[in-house]
């Protein structure tokens, strides 16, 4: 009985505080923080282990070694998440009788852009601190937008739509990481490099060429729709700066 008291109160306090809604994307910003740190010592533990060629590695090519695997994992898991919503979700079939397409979010698609600031929080972190043998001021920039883009649609919740179809572009993401972890393990000749470039060619002539050629064509559809978020954002913030406590 005890131990189902204490189970009780532990998913009252999860649902009532933790994941309330307006804590839900702090709650999963900074649980994606701690995930980011947990792939980074299991990526060196495993290495370690089980790659013969990472003993030889200097320390930051070690560093960069988990780096990857940080953003091999979170691309994989946007990706997933970002087709799902797009293509799979009822939440942005486009219905009539729906709300405006621009305007729509849920639990979880707030939780999951929430995640991927986390990410990029991290990993913009972990540039500036190992600047610049991660990247030069081309990342800093990238990272910073990203953080800027996807933290809006997660906070205002407006455009999360279309915030997910340009997160598809992380498709990407795990093939340019595994070129490198390929070259890194003297497999430059190999077969399995030679796939991962004719790969890679057509994962970015799909995703980062074409679908947003289809992205411009939604946008063009949903114009109407679309105009409404930077008027509606105006009002807002006049209503909040007007407002009287």
């Amino acid at each position: 009985m005890e131990v189902k008291s204490y189970q009780s109160q532990a998913e009252s306090l999860l649902k009532e505080y933790i994941l309330a809604d307006p804590l839900v994307p702090y709650t999963s910003i900074v649980g994606s923080i701690f995930a980011c740190k947990m792939v980074y010592d299991l990526a060196q533990l495993i290495s370690a282990v089980h790659f013969k060629s990472y003993s030889s590695f200097s320390n930051i090519q070690r560093v960069e070694w988990s780096n990857r695997a940080i953003s091999t994992v979170h691309a994989i898991f946007i990706t997933a998440m970002s087709l799902y919503f797009v293509f799979w979700s009822d939440l942005f079939l486009d219905n009539q009788l729906a709300s405006l397409i621009t305007f729509r979010s849920s639990f979880l698609s707030t939780f999951t852009l929430g995640v991927s600031v986390g990410y990029f929080l991290a990993d913009l972190g972990m540039i500036i601190w190992f600047y610049p043998a991660l990247g030069g001021m081309e990342y800093v920039i990238h990272h910073l937008l990203s953080i800027a883009a996807t933290a809006c649609a997660m906070l205002t919740r407006e455009a999360q739509f279309y915030t997910y179809m340009v997160l598809i572009s992380e498709t990407t993401t795990p093939g340019i990481n595994l070129r490198w972890y390929l070259d890194k393990a003297g497999m430059k000749r190999s077969r399995a490099y030679l796939i991962n470039g004719i790969l890679m060619f057509l994962a970015w002539l799909v995703v980062r060429i074409l679908f947003f050629m289809y992205i411009f064509y939604h946008i063009y559809l949903h114009v109407d729709q679309v105009i409404v978020i930077p008027t509606t954002f105006f009002l807002t913030n006049i209503k909040n700066v007007c407002k009287v406590d």
